[in-house]
């Protein structure tokens, strides 16, 4: 796909994620999220991250970012603590457990990316960061290291 495409599909979540329905405002956040490396789509992602209207789609579009597992999800996801408010808050850590409660790999990579974005010179997004690093540390998943798991 070129990146005018990439860039059309992008403005037009956009446009479905500032939709009435909080259906649309989820599927729109899920789906952009596979954008999140894309300068245009941080904007919209966030705004869908910090929805005002329904914690669901906060949920949804925080879930879809984490499950990327990259510097660009969790840099998303990283900008939202520093402005959201407590139920966002609480929100967003629950789509973290909910993400990162299963497998102890997927919890220790997504640790190290945070480790690296909390020396990043955005200072919202090296807030962020020590705030998610600390929500992941918090969480003993239900499954622990590949090596442990295969008998190593």
């Amino acid at each position: 796909m070129d990146g005018n495409a990439r860039q059309a599909a992008v403005a037009a979540l956009a446009e479905l994620g500032r939709g009435r329905d909080y259906r649309d405002r989820a599927d729109a956040g899920r789906a952009l999220a596979g954008f999140a490396e894309l300068p245009e789509a941080c904007g919209p992602l966030l705004a869908l991250v910090l929805d005002a209207d329904d914690t669901f789609v906060t949920r949804a579009t925080t879930q879809a970012l984490l499950r990327r597992n990259d510097p660009a999800g969790l840099t998303v996801v990283a900008s939202a603590p520093a402005v959201a408010d407590d139920n966002h808050g609480d929100w967003i850590h629950t789509a973290v457990v909910d993400v990162f409660g299963v497998f102890a790999d997927d919890r220790d990579d997504a640790l190290r990316l945070c480790e690296e974005l909390s020396r990043a010179a955005d200072g919202r997004v090296a807030l962020g960061a020590g705030r998610l690093r600390d929500s992941l540390a918090g969480i003993d998943p239900a499954l622990g290291p590949a090596a442990a798991r295969d008998g190593r």
